[in-house]
């Protein structure tokens, strides 16, 4: 089967989920090539991309000069080269994509190849590779996997999408429902999760010695939606009433800095700390030795959204309790008082209970770290799941 893959950035260090998808295929035997947008310079990426020779496979779309001159000068030899595929993505019916050029831009790459399907990360990149299809810039079966934000912050139309899609893999239940809402097909919706490899993430039961601090640890992208800023507070609220705590944040984002700012202010340096970003060993590590995951995500002032985080299932795989909220899908992974504790969003005092109630409970970390290592194998397990996606992607265009 030859599949074609469109993203955003590639490749992205905090979209290993794709990554996982796409060498998932390459094990099976199938064919890989990936439509993207260039990655930022200097940007870190996973040791699988280099071991599958991934930029090989990436058809990187040209990056358009800002001035509209420029842009159309730049238009030119695409659409000398593009011929009929790329004069239609100036149709008028696909308004801004076709006026701004990034439908002609998104085509350069292209060249009206078949494809046993088109899989698309993210709504808006399933409704460009829509709108390439009806230009006949590609060919083959659509298939588009709808994550969060995309649902949620995202404010464009997909009516496109709805009528040419074939297929639409949201990655939970919640999703699924909101795909309904906006005009999907339902006969074409299938819950798709996202998946970790249990056995790179062996099970530790989680003791805590006498005296010994409770570790807590969260792996997050630093953005509003992970929720960090609530985990800070909830910890030294914790702090404050003599719980000794030693509090990790492995990740990095555009607030690092007013976490940083924070953390001083709060007077807790000595107890939490942001890492930046590390890699699958490191995080392995760092989750190996950690007693209890944070994942206090919320909605953001956008409307943006989770899916289901990765790292939950990763902490989940591990061993680990969890404290989390109650946000769009984690209560379909995260299950109340069997495998963590789930709060309202936003709520630093109710989160501060909730860790409280762990670290002072340690007998109930391993039956909590026994259930969601069993939930994680029974549902998002990335082999089963990547098996279950080459049937998904080999019959996406019956019945259309």
């Amino acid at each position: 089967m030859r599949v074609a893959y469109f993203v955003g950035a590639f490749p992205n260090v905090s979209e290993t989920f794709v990554l996982d998808q796409i060498t998932g295929l390459l094990e099976r035997g199938h064919e890989v090539d990936v439509y993207a947008d260039p990655p930022p310079a200097g940007a870190p990426a996973h040791p699988d991309v280099a071991r599958w020779r991934l930029v090989e496979r990436t058809r990187y779309r040209p990056r358009g000069p800002g001035a509209f001159p420029l842009r159309v000068a730049r238009a030119l030899p695409i659409l000398l080269r593009g011929g009929a595929a790329a004069r239609a993505t100036l149709a008028p019916r696909f308004g801004r994509d076709a006026a701004s050029l990034r439908l002609l831009y998104a085509s350069a790459p292209c060249d009206g190849t078949r494809y046993d399907a088109i899989h698309a990360h993210f709504g808006p990149n399933g409704l460009l590779a829509a709108r390439l299809r009806l230009a006949g810039a590609i060919r083959g079966p659509l298939v588009t996997t709808f994550h969060g934000y995309d649902l949620t912050s995202w404010r464009g139309s997909y009516a496109d999408l709805i009528a040419e899609g074939d297929l639409f893999l949201p990655i939970s239940e919640r999703w699924r429902s909101r795909l309904v809402e906006l005009g999907f097909d339902p006969a074409r919706i299938r819950v798709h999760h996202m998946g970790v490899d249990p056995g790179k993430l062996p099970f530790v039961a989680r003791t805590r010695a006498a005296g010994e601090p409770v570790r807590l640890v969260s792996v997050a992208r630093l953005v509003e939606k992970k929720g960090i800023a609530y985990a800070i507070e909830a910890v030294a609220r914790l702090i404050g009433a003599g719980i000794a705590v030693d509090y990790t944040v492995v990740g990095d984002g555009p607030l690092r800095s007013a976490l940083e700012a924070q953390i001083a202010s709060l007077g807790i340096g000595r107890q939490v700390r942001i890492t930046g970003w590390r890699d699958r060993a490191e995080v392995a590590a760092i989750l190996a030795a950690a007693h209890v995951l944070v994942a206090p995500s919320v909605t953001s002032s956008d409307g943006d959204q989770e899916g289901i985080p990765v790292a939950l299932m990763e902490a989940m795989a591990a061993g680990l309790p969890i404290a989390t909220t109650r946000h769009s899908g984690i209560p379909e992974l995260v299950e109340e008082g069997v495998s963590g504790l789930l709060v309202p969003e936003r709520d630093a005092r109710a989160l501060a209970a909730a860790l409280r109630e762990l670290a002072t409970g340690p007998e109930r970390w391993q039956a909590m770290g026994r259930a969601g290592r069993a939930k994680v194998e029974a549902e998002f397990d990335i082999h089963r799941l990547n098996d279950r996606l080459v049937e998904l992607l080999s019959r996406a265009g019956e019945g259309r």
